[in-house]
């Protein structure tokens, strides 16, 4: 891997509880609008920035991110967003119901993940790279982290230990309780960490496709309009956080179904006894793979499914015997991607979300998956393969607007 120091773009250490948000992708425009209203330097305003517009406009119309490139200059000249002082790697660490998740924050190179160093396991929606793609260059920065793992590997562990050891620059917990850490990297550590990765043979994207899809994008198109590129130029790069991938979690991505098709609920039991074993009760949380539960009729059921030893990566996924056993020939779900008669509901909100859906009427039944692990994310990557959609939630989530890149 080819990483770089950068020149960060980031709040006084005072005022990053207040700037920082989630990620742009996680929240709905009404959930936005609600988090930063009472807060007129949080980052939302730059990355959401239709919040601050009448409602119904348009997130893609130009006004939008117009509006994103104002706010944007407006907290760097009230000093809510500075210059680092100079070229660092950061070291971030995030603490969370009793987990905790410590990585580099750095530029990873474009051309890494154009040769797949950078590896990938999920398809992109053009509207949502076109999206980052006219935001960052409208404000001329990429704000959000790409999330991304590698193997473990002594040299790196050690590296993040000692060179996380001072006292932190950043200490703030946020409006979920997530606490953050960071601590700065400079002169020799920049060199240990940069010699460190340069043995690493391939990171993954944890999170954060899109993000990464805008940024190649961005420079593609700034290469062309630059004859004399080098490959050095800072739109050639674009900042992450990468994590050991043992140090991080992954909750599951459950789904609601808003009908069974031209099944009853008894008709549909009955048919989803031919393909698994249906057992009343038990728990709303699947205890392994191949264990899913589900909700119907105000009650939880087991399903165990048998999974062929010899199946793919692909295959062996929880998501696709759901699609293959379930979704597919049971409800005619052929494809969840497009249908608007299924839904993702991430592992975040808990069984009690899936509940209450059910129980209000508007989705016939829910189905609580098993997460994914990161050793099947990487297989997945490894063999090229791409997983069905929504099949993986990480938590915690990485802050937008704490270490910010520039392309000047």
């Amino acid at each position: 891997m080819r990483i770089q120091a950068f020149r960060a773009l980031r709040p006084p250490p005072a005022d990053a509880a207040r700037v920082t948000s989630p990620p742009y992708d996680t929240l709905s425009t009404a959930e936005a609008r609600k988090l930063a209203k009472d807060n007129p330097v949080n980052f939302l305003h730059v990355s959401r920035s239709e919040i601050d517009l009448p409602d119904g406009t348009d997130p893609y119309s130009a006004i939008v991110y117009e509006r994103a490139k104002a706010y944007f200059e407006k907290l760097q000249e009230e000093d809510h967003l500075l210059f680092d002082d100079e070229s660092a790697i950061y070291i971030y660490e995030q603490q969370w119901q009793g987990h905790a998740q410590r990585g580099f924050v750095t530029l990873c190179h474009v051309d890494d993940y154009e040769r797949n160093v950078i590896k990938k396991h999920e398809k992109t929606r053009e509207a949502k790279e076109n999206d980052r793609l006219r935001h960052n260059q409208t404000i001329g920065a990429q704000p959000g982290l790409v999330f991304l793992a590698f193997r473990d590997d002594a040299t790196t562990d050690d590296l993040l230990s000692d060179l996380g050891s001072a006292k932190p620059m950043y200490d703030f917990t946020d409006e979920r309780e997530v606490r953050h850490l960071a601590w700065r990297v400079v002169g020799a550590g920049v060199s240990d960490v940069v010699a460190a990765f340069a043995r690493v043979p391939a990171a993954y994207i944890a999170d954060g496709h899109h993000r990464a899809a805008s940024a190649w994008r961005a420079a593609k198109e700034f290469r062309k309009a630059n004859a004399n590129n080098t490959g050095e130029e800072a739109y050639n790069w674009f900042p992450a956080c990468v994590f050991p991938a043992s140090d991080l979690r992954i909750l599951p991505y459950n789904r609601v179904v808003k009908d069974l098709g031209s099944h009853s609920p008894k008709q549909f039991l009955e048919k989803l006894a031919e393909e698994c074993d249906v057992i009343p009760g038990g728990s709303a949380s699947p205890a392994k793979p191949g264990e899913m539960a589900l909700y119907i009729g105000g009650k939880w059921y087991k399903l165990a499914f048998e999974v062929p030893p010899g199946a793919d990566p692909i295959a062996r996924l929880d998501a696709s015997i759901l699609q293959e056993n379930v979704l597919g020939p049971i409800l005619g779900i052929t494809d969840p991607r497009t249908s608007d008669r299924i839904d993702f509901i991430g592992g975040i909100r808990g069984p009690e979300e899936l509940e209450k859906l059910v129980n209000s009427g508007t989705w016939a039944a829910a189905f609580s998956m098993h997460p994914v692990t990161m050793t099947q994310l990487m297989e997945i990557a490894d063999a090229g393969q791409i997983m069905p959609p929504k099949s993986t939630w990480f938590e915690p989530k990485l802050r937008s607007g704490l270490f910010i890149h520039t392309y000047e």
